[in-house]
């Protein structure tokens, strides 16, 4: 048997999970010695939403995560109610991380975001979305989709990490004024979908 616990990340420590391979969470901060999984959705998306996406060390994002652990694993460690009764936590020692990662079920699962109006989004180094932030990255998707299908398969292929960190917010964000408008950009994520399959990535991208 196993539990399910959610963690709000920002958007420093998804890119973190994500080169884990979307199966750890990345060490705790010396002035962190504990590791905070809670215990319902309800709490993780509050936190993601009132706390992360306010925060500029969060990158004015709040995303939840999902995950499993194995019950006879996580009877070690006590859950604490902090608030109301959907405020329930359990609190690993930074200590522990390890084995806490290394008990988990298959890989951590992204759920839902939320973006503050600072986010620019994680920016790659390369090819053609290279310096530019997440806005500029869809606006130029856009284009690189109208102008040839292949070279947007290669660079949802080369820019991987970003379409997975960024894809959410692209979801949400209305970029009819920059001459994209709602069908084109849903067309859009639906492509971005297709090739992320094309390129047969071992990370499911998130649905919405």
């Amino acid at each position: 048997m196993s539990t399910l616990l959610f963690r709000p990340v920002g958007l420093h420590e998804l890119s973190l999970i994500w080169e884990s391979g979307m199966r750890e969470f990345p060490p705790r901060f010396p002035h962190q010695p504990i590791f905070y999984p809670v215990a319902n959705p309800e709490y993780a998306t509050q936190i993601a939403r009132d706390w992360n996406m306010r925060d500029e060390a969060s990158g004015f994002a709040g995303y939840m995560t999902q995950f499993a652990v194995p019950d006879s694993f996580l009877a070690s460690f006590e859950p604490h109610t902090v608030g109301s009764a959907r405020h329930v936590e359990y609190w690993i020692p930074a200590e522990e991380l390890p084995k806490f990662n290394a008990s988990i079920q298959g890989r951590i699962s992204l759920e839902s975001g939320f973006f503050g109006s600072g986010f620019k989004g994680f920016i790659p180094d390369k090819f053609g979305l290279k310096g530019k932030d997440a806005v500029a990255q869809f606006v130029a998707m856009a284009k690189i989709w109208d102008y040839s299908r292949m070279d947007f398969v290669c660079e949802v292929s080369t820019n991987r990490k970003a379409v997975y960190l960024n894809f959410l917010f692209w979801a949400q964000f209305d970029f009819t004024a920059l001459g994209v408008d709602q069908p084109q950009r849903n067309a859009i994520l639906e492509s971005l979908r297709e090739a992320w399959d094309f390129n047969h990535i071992e990370i499911p991208l998130v649905r919405v």
